[in-house]
């Protein structure tokens, strides 16, 4: 009998065991209820922000390049000399040339503003996947001296522009005529439309022209504005920029996409972060059902705690009975919780497809979100963390009531007994 976990023993039976007062056992299952769903929604909602950071990454890496070198005073000059530095660097896929300023578009009777990237289409395919995503048209149909432009899908609603029209391009560079200054133009044939690539607002404001034509509708022959490179691991984008700088003895700029970007990957560490302890704190507020519980258990069973001290029971004990009781409680609704975290997370999917058929209406339109669905990445550190700490935030709950039953007199409990 001496070998045998009291505390262990009584804390399983009284988990187990019906309650006298039937408001206990519906507090109780409250409890556990609780914190199931608290550690449900922090998994669940972990995983769907961990997706949706993936996914805007990814957005973000299909339009941003890995690295860019440009001139220090923002043009790059025989840009040829440069690609040997960067064709010695490992893990470079690809480079390739660009021009990139402003101008307005004009058709008929519309007009919006524009970025005009010139490029040359044979190079720009090892950098890009805008030829994959030109549904309209050719990209490759970009040739130096035919004047000819590819446009955004929402670029091309606004101008309600198609296949074969003539697109006008106002340069805001100007050029002397006999009238004064005037702004530089030239008419564009549409020859291709592209379309879901990257966020909404690139395909709506954004214009391919040939290198070429680019430079000289922008007046800057033999000048381009630099060079995109991209790598196989976009991750190893700090590295490669700073080997590459070193290896140009810093004569230019060399820039890379976390660092461009830094500020909206920061904002959204940030927000994960702050939901994470946000819904942390439905765990928090179910374990104070964990504390009521047991405060009641401990007042129904006063008789019992004063019977066993008599027998000898000490208050540490006494305390375990409770806190084993307690834990019980936590552990069964983390349990619960992250066996529906987890499989919600995994068949997201599915699940938001349903709720949409049901209440017939689309939960993540494309027009305001990057994404046609909620993306779900679960990680098991998310995992862990999330049940680690419930389960320790249910011990700690389990403290002031079980150290409350310790301290119960035998006398005084059995006085009215």
């Amino acid at each position: 009998m001496a070998k045998t976990n009291i505390p262990l023993l009584i804390g399983s039976r009284y988990s187990r065991a019906k309650r006298r007062n039937g408001f206990i056992s519906f507090i109780s299952a409250i409890s556990i209820l609780g914190v199931a769903l608290g550690v449900w929604a922090l998994i669940s909602v972990m995983s769907i922000m961990n997706g949706f950071g993936k996914e805007l990454r990814g957005r973000v890496l299909d339009v941003a390049p890995h690295v860019t070198l440009t001139g220090q005073g923002g043009w790059l000059s025989d840009w040829q000399s440069v690609t040997p530095a960067i064709e010695r660097l490992e893990g470079v896929r690809g480079y390739a040339p660009y021009i990139h300023s402003q101008g307005l578009a004009t058709l008929n009777s519309a007009v919006t503003g524009v970025m005009i990237k010139g490029v040359v289409p044979e190079l720009e395919s090892q950098v890009s996947d805008v030829a994959e995503h030109t549904d309209e048209g050719r990209f490759d149909a970009l040739q130096k001296g035919k004047y000819r432009i590819v446009l955004g899908e929402g670029l091309a609603y606004k101008l309600n522009a198609n296949i074969g029209d003539k697109v006008t391009i106002i340069s805001p560079r100007g050029q002397s005529t006999p009238a004064g200054l005037m702004p530089r133009q030239r008419r564009f044939e549409v020859v291709g439309i592209f379309g879901g690539f990257g966020p909404d607002e690139f395909d709506s404001a954004l214009a391919y022209i040939h290198l070429g034509d680019a430079a000289t509708l922008y007046k800057a022959r033999n000048l381009i504005s630099g060079v995109r490179i991209t790598l196989d691991d976009p991750y190893m984008a700090r590295e490669i920029s700073l080997q590459l700088a070193t290896g140009l003895n810093y004569k230019y700029f060399v820039d890379n996409w976390t660092t461009q970007h830094e500020s909206f990957f920061r904002a959204l560490n940030v927000e994960r972060r702050m939901v994470f302890i946000t819904l942390f704190m439905l765990i928090i507020i179910a374990a104070f059902n964990i504390v009521s519980t047991l405060i009641m258990v401990v007042n129904e069973k006063r008789a019992d705690i004063a019977i066993l001290r008599t027998l000898g029971l000490s208050p540490a004990r006494v305390m375990g009975i409770f806190f084993v009781q307690g834990v019980t409680t936590g552990v069964v609704g983390t349990t619960v919780g992250a066996v529906a975290g987890i499989a919600t997370s995994l068949n997201l999917a599915e699940i938001i497809v349903f709720i949409e058929s049901m209440i017939g209406y689309e939960l993540l339109p494309q027009s305001v979100y990057m994404v046609t669905d909620f993306p779900a990445e679960l990680r098991w550190g998310d995992v862990t963390m999330t049940v680690v700490g419930s389960i320790l935030i249910s011990m700690l709950a389990t403290l002031p009531p079980a150290w409350k039953a310790s301290r119960t007199q035998p006398a005084e409990a059995l006085r009215y007994e």
